[in-house]
């Protein structure tokens, strides 16, 4: 064997026996602006019924329950749904897609029950899952942290 193909493979030996197979993943607390965050929060929303409010406090327990590597603050799932009103609204010129309200059991957020909810929640989901794409190519670019940490 040539010592340029040694240096080729140094990884390919198998680990020890017992060695643990299951690589645990760090916790991620959600931020307002993280693309892979609002695309998590898209995903709750694209899931609710349409036409009746759904209480706020539900789609945040929902969101840390579907995702037990994340934690999702109320004023990042409140930032993202605002995002998308303000979304909706300038693609349909009101407000009936995503309505946000107060209501006697604290804040709610509803969906219109319409047919063009579906695709539009869609496009949007495109565009973030694109800014995530372009989060990770920009990591793999680098050779350090954004933070200089």
């Amino acid at each position: 064997m040539l010592a340029s193909d040694a240096m080729s493979q140094p990884f390919d030996r198998p680990v020890p026996g017992g060695f643990p197979s299951e690589r645990p993943v760090p916790p991620v607390v959600a931020e307002a602006g993280d693309p892979f965050a609002a695309l998590r929060v898209l995903d709750a929303v694209a899931r609710m019924e349409r036409g009746r409010p759904v209480a706020l406090d539900a789609l945040v327990a929902h969101l840390d329950a579907a995702h037990l590597d994340w934690l999702f603050p109320r004023g990042v799932v409140v930032a993202v749904l605002v995002a998308l009103q303000a979304n909706w609204m300038t693609d349909y010129r009101n407000a009936s897609g995503i309505v946000l309200a107060e209501g006697p059991g604290g804040a709610t957020v509803q969906l219109e029950d319409s047919p063009r909810v579906d695709p539009w929640l869609v496009r949007q989901a495109l565009r973030v899952a694109g800014e995530c794409r372009e989060a990770l190519d920009e990591f793999a670019r680098r050779d350090r942290l954004a933070t200089g940490g």
